[in-house]
């Protein structure tokens, strides 16, 4: 049986590392984005290698559109090479960054940077690649429980992910007769370095997120990774146009 390929934007630490690692140990190679951390990428790199799976780590800025053409060259160059094809088979829109500001204060440019990374990166990352996604693929996209519940601070933020999860269906629509299913995975809070690592650092914001979640704690980086993987299964295969989160039971 061939081997399959996903591709993981921000997959060098965080959620996106701990995506790549469960992929892998499904018998799957794995490409990675980092946008400025290659020591990290490479190191997730190195920890996928010795599983037996074929691993590799590019840089990309995937809210600058600019770049896509060239790093899809890449790719596919890469790919040719390791595998006699440019193609792969899952792609997983998982890069992105936070703010933590009131609607109030939000800048125009604060603004513009969330657009760019969780929305029109995702939205035009995903047409280019879409020429090199195997008919069968899979494309999961990250959103967040704060698309349905709504704790102050991060309109901006939370506005783009709502927005994802509307693509992410018209995806699964017009995407449907080439037998490529989309979905979203929206994780709750996780104590990770994300947007400055308030889930994991702010003892106030923790101690509250833990009495409103159900499961009694925040959540952790291979809380996800596993959910993200079981969609790149045969398993999954019927799962599609859907909303999954993934959050303990948050605000339930």
């Amino acid at each position: 049986m061939k081997t399959k390929i996903a591709l993981i934007t921000g997959g060098s630490r965080g959620l996106g590392k701990d995506m790549a690692l469960n992929i892998a140990k499904l018998g799957h190679d794995v490409v990675i984005t980092y946008h400025s951390n290659k020591t990290a990428a490479q190191e997730v790199v190195a920890e996928i290698e010795k599983t037996g799976q074929k691993a590799k780590a590019f840089q990309l800025d995937t809210s600058d559109i600019t770049k896509f053409n060239a790093f899809f060259e890449v790719l596919s160059s890469y790919l040719n090479e390791v595998n006699g094809s440019p193609n792969f088979d899952f792609l997983i829109n998982n890069a992105g960054t936070g703010i933590y500001t009131p609607f109030t204060e939000t800048t125009e440019e604060q603004f513009d940077e969330m657009f760019n990374i969780h929305l029109k990166g995702v939205y035009f990352l995903t047409q280019k690649a879409l020429n090199y996604l195997n008919d069968g693929g899979r494309i999961i996209n990250i959103s967040s429980g704060l698309a349905r519940f709504t704790f102050p601070n991060s309109s901006a933020y939370a506005s783009m992910k709502g927005a994802v999860e509307v693509f992410t269906r018209y995806l699964a629509k017009e995407l449907g007769h080439r037998g490529i299913a989309a979905n979203v995975i929206a994780p709750g809070a996780i104590a990770t370095d994300f947007g400055g690592g308030e889930n994991k650092n702010n003892e106030q914001k923790r101690k509250a997120l833990t009495s409103v979640t159900a499961l009694g704690r925040v959540g952790e980086p291979e809380d996800i990774g596993g959910v993200v993987a079981f969609l790149c299964t045969e398993d999954a295969k019927w799962i599609n146009g859907q909303r999954i989160e993934v959050s303990g039971g948050v605000l339930l």
